[in-house]
């Protein structure tokens, strides 16, 4: 989880490598009317966010018995607590952390993605960062790709679904 150009995508397939689950690209089930606002410059509200969020819920439920990585930017813990509420008890989020120089950098360097540089600043102003809430491992990304990976990894070994 986190803001667009965080590593969301690379990094949870990464993590779904080596532990063995299946991988969902949160950003293919938003519906297309989310997509074309994004790609104008104009940033979600929570009621474009909640009929996604449900669908992302809706995958990590279906999903429950063998485990899946999902990427999902899920900036307010609202939005965490939905999803927690779809799949259950033994729910971890992965907290891509980074500078928003390193951020701009990131998503202006990416090609073909519908997300603009310019609403990096509208998600960091949403973003209520997760750090200390249960089952959350938070992990800067100033690192090579292998060594985010192995922090999360790392991390999620730690949780505790007590």
């Amino acid at each position: 989880m986190g803001v667009s150009g965080c590593g969301k995508s690379s990094v949870a397939r990464l993590i779904a490598e080596r532990i063995g689950y299946d991988q969902v690209e949160g950003d293919d089930l938003h519906p297309a009317s989310n997509v074309e606002k994004m790609s104008a410059g104009i940033p979600l509200e929570d009621a474009d966010r909640w009929p996604w969020l449900d669908l992302v819920g809706a995958e990590l439920a279906r999903e429950r018995q063998t485990g899946v990585v999902v990427t999902c930017s899920a900036l307010k813990k609202a939005y965490r607590d939905r999803l927690r509420a779809a799949a259950g008890q033994k729910l971890a989020f992965v907290f891509l952390n980074g500078s928003e120089a390193l951020l701009t950098e990131r998503i202006g360097a990416r090609a073909g993605h519908f997300m603009p540089t310019t609403l990096l600043r509208s998600q960091l102003d949403t973003l209520e960062d997760p750090t200390g809430e249960p089952g959350v491992v938070t992990v800067d990304i100033d690192n090579p790709l292998k060594v985010i990976a192995d922090k999360a990894v790392a991390g999620l070994g730690a949780v505790s679904f007590s």
